[in-house]
């Protein structure tokens, strides 16, 4: 019995016991450090964790987790091509690594770590939810989509996904749909940053540019000098007939940016539809400077040189307006520009 006790008393006693025992205490600080958000003391646990025992799955999860955190990028993006190639099959590793890569602006890279993550365990919806960032950062709104709805039924009650899973429809002439996501979107988070902003914009795609009018002045509670919300506000006032309201927020929009070609455009072209040709002018004139391939301020610059009596400076911008048109290539899809 008491050789026996002994025994047991030389197992807790040896090195591998001490060092295992050290290793347990070294990942649970760095997870407590990590739950805390206390990122560098995270790193520097999982580290000395990982040099005790290289082959530890913790340690390495919660090294490139700890450095991803902290935006080593670098570090984070070598632990993890290590960790994977230890461990091919975990799910976390893939997830975190091709975040490491989006970060990096490493597309091909992260959705290659993603997807590979998602294979493995596409049960959760962030993974779901990082990977239609990397599409969406592409521009690929339709793939985007598809995860963005994946995500949406794993967890419906978060409305970042609601909103970008609108924006998505959006890109892919599915406006109606769109207009569901946003209203969804609002429903579960009413202040959610452009939610009214987005829902605008989708219900002017439709033509409904009262609704459209409502939503933006919504926005502008949150985002008053906002100069995207005040531009679009302004073209669905165009567009609507409220050409006052129109002047008043494009002149604001124009303040704001001063590069937006568009908001001179609307400007003008409000201002010649209330019968102000003098002041469409100049404003028409900044939009050509801005936005010497389009052709549509030359038309509108036409019409108010024409009204002001200058018809010679009238036919001009008239025959250069043919000319750039002519030269525009054909486009189908959504509208991108101002209607003339």
């Amino acid at each position: 019995m008491i050789a026996a006790l002994g025994a047991i008393l030389l197992v807790f006693s040896t090195p591998a016991f001490a060092q295992n025992q050290q290793l347990s205490i070294l990942i649970r600080k760095g997870q407590d450090a990590l739950d805390a958000g206390d990122f560098a003391h995270a790193a520097r646990d999982f580290e000395q964790a990982r040099q005790l025992a290289p082959d530890n799955l913790e340690a390495n999860r919660g090294l490139l987790l700890s450095d991803l955190q902290m935006g080593r990028l670098d570090d984070a993006e070598n632990i993890g091509k290590e960790a994977v190639t230890r461990w091919p099959k975990d799910a976390e590793l893939q997830h975190w690594l091709g975040l490491a890569f989006f970060k990096k602006a490493e597309n091909p890279e992260a959705l290659t770590a993603l997807r590979c993550s998602e294979t493995l365990d596409g049960s959760h919806y962030d993974i779901h939810f990082d990977t239609a960032l990397v599409l969406l950062s592409d521009s690929n709104y339709l793939e985007a989509s598809i995860e963005l709805e994946k995500a949406i039924k794993l967890d419906p009650k978060i409305a970042l996904p609601h909103v970008l899973l609108g924006r998505a429809y959006q890109n892919t002439n599915r406006s109606m749909q769109a207009v569901r996501q946003f209203q969804e979107a609002l429903r579960l988070d009413p202040d959610i940053p452009l939610g009214h902003y987005h829902l605008g914009f989708a219900y002017a795609s439709l033509g409904r540019n009262d609704e459209a009018i409502a939503e933006y002045k919504k926005e502008l509670q949150h985002s008053a000098n906002n100069p995207e919300v005040v531009y679009h506000l302004g073209h669905s006032e165009v567009e609507a007939g409220e050409w006052a309201a129109a002047v008043e927020h494009l002149k604001k929009a124009a303040e704001i940016d001063p590069t937006n070609g568009d908001a001179f455009y609307d400007l003008g072209k409000a201002l010649l539809l209330q019968g102000d040709a003098e002041n469409a002018m100049p404003a028409l004139r900044r939009s050509i400077a801005l936005k010497p391939s389009d052709p549509t301020p030359h038309y509108q610059l036409s019409r108010a040189l024409e009204k002001a009596g200058k018809k010679e400076e009238a036919k001009q911008e008239l025959e250069t307006f043919a000319t750039l048109k002519k030269a525009q290539p054909v486009t189908g899809g959504m509208a991108s520009g101002p209607v003339q």
